[in-house]
């Protein structure tokens, strides 16, 4: 496979009965129905359609992301076969193809040596590392495969070993295949966090004019936000057909401001002063991003951390809560706004 990579072609079927031993021992790689030449910008197979076995095929594959595959694509198609032979079945298992597909897309196979108690753990993390949902983290080429089953076998250390760490955390970190739906939000986070930061320094602003009245401040957060939510989704509906998974995210959105649009009435019931619970603010934005890693990015569990401390930064200081909240909370929108907003520009292109 190395060879053939080596030579611009991609496999895009590799699985055990496809690989066969002739009468002299030597193995040997069949049906190449499904290659193509790894720069060739033609291919048979429309984008978006799923091609491949679904047992042995990559994330990217199972998404019909063909633009996505390259060698490394095979690789783990490679380590999906060899955890068959080590674990006595495929990584994934289902009833149907689709669902089978959907298990490669958002789960993790159980451990070879869960099946297989008595498997040696550097053959395991080799298997592991070959079959790593995101693409750059596993073997850089079926070479590197090659050479570090080579070293097991030879008693050596293996270089699977020493990249665990880094396995682990660019599992909790990864994109899940949801993540492609914020493209769609990449410009109207970028606006979101400019209203955001405005709401937030107008508060300051009131705060330190002195201004008691609650009503400015429940103007601001209940119908200011409201209605840019309002215009937000106004304008999102505008850019094309909204997603289940984006209607998920609608809601905890939606559930956020009612959290927050209680804050002021609450306060009053305490008989606290305006803005004495303005730290719960960072701790719901916190809380939204925390779902949005889980089904989005795994990378949104900065912003949560960020949030979180946030928070006991506005109880410290008080007299600068909102305005902490306002750099942190837009910073927290902008930075992947920007991101996504990018890439919907490049794949348009």
């Amino acid at each position: 496979i190395h060879y053939a990579h080596e030579a611009g072609v991609l496999h895009r079927d590799l699985k055990p009965s496809n690989i066969m031993v002739d009468q002299l021992g030597q193995v040997r790689v069949t049906d190449f129905g499904l290659a193509k030449l790894a720069d060739s910008a033609a291919d048979l197979t429309r984008t978006g359609a799923v091609i491949g076995t679904p047992s042995y095929m990559s994330p990217e594959q199972a998404a019909g992301r063909t633009s996505h595959m390259g060698p490394q694509s095979d690789v783990y198609s490679l380590g999906a076969v060899l955890y068959h032979l080590l674990a006595g079945r495929p990584p994934f298992i289902a009833e149907s193809p689709v669902e089978l597909a959907l298990q490669v897309l958002e789960h993790d196979p159980p451990p070879a040596r869960f099946l297989q108690p008595r498997l040696d753990p550097d053959l395991d993390m080799i298997v592991s590392k070959a079959i790593q949902k995101p693409a750059d983290l596993r073997y850089g080429s079926a070479g590197e495969l090659a050479s570090d089953l080579e070293s097991f076998l030879r008693d050596e250390p293996v270089s699977a070993r020493s990249g665990r760490f880094a396995q682990v955390a660019a599992r909790w970190l990864r994109e899940t295949h949801h993540a492609p739906v914020l493209e769609n939000w990449g410009l109207l986070w970028m606006w979101h966090s400019l209203v955001l930061l405005i709401v937030c320094l107008a508060t300051e602003g009131l705060h330190w004019l002195n201004v008691s009245a609650r009503l400015g401040f429940a103007a601001l957060w209940i119908v200011g936000l409201g209605t840019w939510a309002g215009v937000f989704w106004a304008l999102r509906r505008r850019m094309g057909p909204v997603t289940f998974v984006e209607r998920q995210i609608a809601h905890v959105w939606g559930g956020s401001l009612i959290v927050i649009a209680a804050l002021t009435p609450i306060e009053w019931l305490l008989d606290l002063e305006p803005l004495q619970l303005s730290p719960i603010l960072a701790l719901v934005g916190a809380f939204v991003f925390f779902v949005k890693a889980g089904i989005l990015t795994g990378l949104f569990y900065v912003q949560t951390a960020a949030l979180l401390l946030t928070s006991f930064s506005m109880a410290l200081w008080p007299d600068y809560a909102h305005t902490i909240f306002g750099f942190v909370a837009a910073t927290c929108f902008f930075l992947p706004g920007l991101k996504y907003y990018r890439l919907r520009r490049r794949n348009q292109a």
